[in-house]
């Protein structure tokens, strides 16, 4: 699957631009501030139908403008596919593929396999427990279809709970009948998610510590570790248990929503054990694991984003990142840097071609 071209309108801090990329490697340089990461960003946005770094949909629009418009031509299994995503202010996002709007967003998701490394991913590490919960739904969502429709369907679930909760608070009334609804119908989607995370992280954490491995050459242990209220008991069970906490809380505090995945080096939390490096190396592996866990399933090689690889990351371990990528195992490739000297010298080291673009 290859990106043959992009075309921005109003997007961001682009008024009109456009770029036909290289099959393989394609570098976007320029100062700070002159929309180096907003380019990588339109290309996950064709991917996910969302931006990567601003969720406010409305502020991915240029100031003043009333709107935006991503075009993207790419070739997958020798066939056009041409997506398009345009937000009017005050008007529901529209993503096409080949001219024709999608019903559901969902439906778009994994069509277009695509993992980014960036900064923004350190996140990761040092925010809480649901920025670690959307990236292991993120990975699933791409590859299994069902389970972003289970994931769905237990969120709008767990936020008609919650209501509930509350409304009994106020008017100082309370029915486990329609509670009991509530409940049965999460633990059945609980259930599904519950097995189908665990199944994920038995696949994916040892290409995870394989790549960790490669990059660092062996020097630190690392490890994922899932955590879950659902390995103590089935959900049904933990809500009933739950129900007068609930009740004084007004939301739902045990079920999947609670989930998390402990990052760890030396058997420590690298939050507050690993060094920058590390940290920064222990998250390109976690998303160089995706690639591998994506591809497997897919058959297509993801596009990869590189955004500021270079930031905080010794040359040594840049070498290494840049050789994992030096094989036909890849396919396309994007990197932004401020330093196109830096960034040439680094992109020859990998036999395949490239173009740089210059902001």
């Amino acid at each position: 699957m290859i990106l043959k071209s992009l075309s921005l309108l109003n997007y961001k801090n682009f008024d009109s631009k456009s770029f036909v990329f290289n099959d393989k490697i394609n570098c976007i340089v320029g100062n700070n501030g002159i929309g180096k990461t907003n380019v990588l960003d339109a290309i996950y946005h064709l991917s996910f139908g969302k931006s990567y770094f601003n969720p406010i949909a409305s502020q991915n629009i240029k100031h003043d403008e009333a709107f935006f418009v991503i075009n993207g031509d790419y070739e997958k299994d020798d066939k056009v596919e041409k997506i398009a995503i345009s937000l009017k202010r005050g008007q529901k996002k529209v993503i096409k593929r080949n001219g024709k709007v999608y019903d559901k967003f969902s439906e778009h998701i994994g069509f277009l396999p695509l993992v980014i490394i960036s900064p923004a991913d350190r996140d990761l590490i040092i925010e809480g427990s649901d920025t670690r919960r959307k990236f292991i739904d993120s990975v699933i969502s791409q590859s299994d279809k069902n389970y972003l429709n289970q994931l769905i369907s237990y969120n709008k679930t767990l936020a008609q709970r919650n209501a509930l909760l509350k409304y009994f608070a106020l008017n100082h009334t309370f029915n486990a009948d329609t509670l009991d609804v509530y409940n049965e119908q999460l633990n059945n989607f609980g259930a599904q998610i519950y097995e189908k995370r665990k199944h994920f992280l038995e696949t994916f954490i040892p290409i995870f510590k394989s790549r960790y491995e490669a990059i660092s050459n062996g020097k630190e242990l690392v490890n994922l570790v899932y955590s879950s209220q659902l390995e103590e008991n089935d959900l049904q069970t933990l809500l009933k248990t739950a129900l007068s906490k609930d009740r004084a809380l007004q939301y739902t505090s045990v079920g999947i929503h609670k989930d998390d995945l402990n990052f760890n080096i030396e058997e420590h939390p690298i939050k507050k054990f690993g060094s920058q490096g590390q940290q920064k190396s222990f998250l390109i592996a976690l998303k160089l694991a995706q690639f591998d866990f994506l591809k497997n399933l897919s058959g297509v090689n993801p596009i990869l984003l590189l955004d500021d690889i270079f930031d905080k990351l010794d040359e040594q371990r840049v070498s290494q990142i840049i050789k994992l990528v030096d094989d036909e195992n890849f396919g396309q490739l994007f990197i932004s840097d401020t330093h196109a000297d830096r960034t040439e010298k680094a992109v020859k080291q990998v036999h395949q071609s490239y173009e740089i673009f210059k902001l």
